[in-house]
This record gives C-alpha cells, sequence and structure tokens, in this order.
C-alpha cells in the first residue's frame, strides 16, 4: 500500500494530488543564534541543550515548527510559557537582533506521534499559527504543549482526555496555558461536551481504539467545519492484531473515507513508533468547479 520513502526512515504515500518533494528539515529565512538555556531550570523542569556555546534555530516547512542545530539537530517549538517546561524537555533560548529573548522547547518524536509524523516527512499537518484544534487523546498533555505552541496566543485547543489520572497533568498544564482547555471526558460522546467547544480547523486523534475512525467522524460532524482537516495516529495491534500492519492501515483508511473523510497523504512512525501511521486528510472538502 504505502508509496516512497519518508525522509524520517517511514514509509509514506499520498492520495492523489502532486507528490512533491518533503525536507525533514526545511528551514525559510535566515537562522537565529543564540545561547542554550542554563544547564539546569527553575525546580529542576528540564535542563537546556548541550553541544556547544551556540545554537542555531531555523523554521521548519511546518508554520510554528523549528529545528535547532547544534552538535544534535533537534525538533522543537516556540515556548508559550518561557522558563517552564511541561514534561522535562530540554529548552533553548536564543537572542536576537534586537537583544530580545526567545525559548523553544524540544520536541520528542518518541513521546509524540505528531512530531514523529513531522520527522516521518508528513507534507502538511495544517496545524499552525492561529488554527483552532480539537485534540482527541490528549493524555497528560505532552503533545498538546507543543501544540500549543504552534498555534500561539491567537490560536486554541480544545483537549479531550477520558482519564482523570492523565487529566490532572493536563488540566495543570492548561493552568499557564491560556489558548488550552481540558475537556476530561470520553470521546465517544462529544455531545457531551459540545456546549465546550466550537467550530475548529483541525482535529488530530490519537485514541487508539478500535472504532476510532468512527469516534472521529462523530466528533468531525459536530466541530470540524466544511473543508477543514483531520491528523489520525493509527496503532494497528489496537485495531487488528491478526492483520499485517499495512492490512489494516488500507482498511482504516477505507472507513476514513465512509466518514466523509478524504485522505490525502499516509506516513509510518518508524522508527519512533512501531506499525503505527499517520493519515492527513480534509473534511467534507468542497468539490471542484469541471469545465
Amino acid at each position: 500500500m504505502a508509496g516512497g520513502r519518508g525522509d524520517g526512515g517511514g514509509r509514506g504515500r499520498r492520495f492523489g494530488g502532486d507528490d512533491g518533494s518533503d525536507r525533514r528539515f526545511g528551514g525559510r529565512s535566515g537562522p537565529l543564534r543564540g545561547m542554550p538555556a542554563g544547564g539546569r531550570s527553575g525546580g529542576g523542569r528540564g535542563g537546556g541543550m548541550k553541544g556547544g556555546s551556540r545554537v542555531v534555530v531555523q523554521p521548519h516547512k511546518h508554520d510554528g515548527v523549528f529545528i535547532t542545530k547544534a552538535k544534535e539537530d533537534a525538533l522543537c517549538t516556540r515556548n508559550m510559557c518561557p522558563g517552564e517546561s511541561v514534561y522535562g524537555e530540554k529548552r533553548v533560548s536564543v537572542q536576537k537582533e534586537d537583544r530580545t529573548k526567545v525559548e523553544y522547547r524540544v520536541w520528542n518524536p518518541f513521546r509524540s506521534k505528531l512530531a514523529a509524523a513531522v520527522l516521518g516527512g508528513v507534507d502538511n499537518i495544517w496545524i499552525a499559527p492561529g488554527t483552532r484544534v480539537l485534540y482527541l487523546g490528549a493524555a497528560s498533555g505532552t503533545t498538546v504543549s507543543h501544540v500549543s505552541d504552534i498555534v500561539g496566543p491567537e490560536g486554541l485547543v480544545y483537549a479531550v482526555e477520558f482519564s482523570h489520572r492523565s487529566g490532572r497533568d493536563l488540566v495543570n498544564m492548561a493552568k499557564k496555558r491560556t489558548n488550552v482547555i481540558p475537556i476530561i471526558e470520553d470521546a465517544r460522546h462529544p455531545a457531551r461536551y459540545r456546549m465546550l467547544v466550537g467550530m475548529v480547523d483541525v482535529i488530530f486523534s490519537d485514541v487508539a481504539q478500535p472504532d476510532q475512525a468512527r469516534i472521529l467522524g462523530l466528533n468531525a460532524s459536530y466541530f470540524l467545519k466544511c473543508g477543514g482537516h483531520f491528523v489520525i495516529s493509527i496503532k494497528a495491534n489496537c485495531i487488528d492484531c491478526t492483520q499485517p500492519a499495512e492490512a489494516v492501515f488500507a482498511s482504516e483508511v477505507e472507513k476514513l473515507k465512509a466518514e466523509q473523510f478524504k485522505p490525502s497523504e499516509q506516513v509510518t512512525l518508524e522508527p519512533f513508533e512501531r506499525d503505527h501511521a499517520c493519515v492527513v486528510g480534509g473534511y467534507r472538502m468542497p468539490k471542484k468547479l469541471g469545465i
């Protein structure tokens, strides 16, 4: 089922449209140079980056995502709450030409499926500054915090998590991030939180349930605008452990099409996640005018 090999080592596929080349680290403008954050941060909440006295930060091809180039390259997002880390991640502070400082947080692809998809060469995650995102399966808020960084103060993240234990961490994280609205509820029943969530531009789903395509479709019918987009992480073993991963991915793509989604690309998340794929596409896309 899969087509060409993605830049991050995973295999990728596109469902129609132009198959443009993807670059793992795509910079668009000149680099920022700065000093890494101190080796120890206040309260032991994650240290600064190591590997040299100066670090170069370049914009990634995805708006709101950056690459720090030091002894080791790393994916990162601009910290909405300078001086604070969320899950012990490393931070790096750079000084701009006007001598103001900007802090970035390292985004670990082994702890975030969205980061793994970015490094896997996904063409567009549709999450950018100013967008409104519904995040299903928010867990403790590790990836949610980076999505919060990406959308910035003009954007909004509705984070849905069923587990009350993980939800406590999610709520605590959201206390310092005004663009995150934590919702401790079952994503299978979006009617229960319909009064809390407005229309969104993107839905990111990481619920790891056998009926995850149906869950995504149900939430989209309530909250995703026509012409909006979705990003779904598919764990093959969670859906059918008796079938090869590629067969499961193909089956899920067909289920998504039945829910009025139009998948546009697919990348595997290896080597960061085994038997995982990320599928991206549109929802109730307007028909193109024929000649």
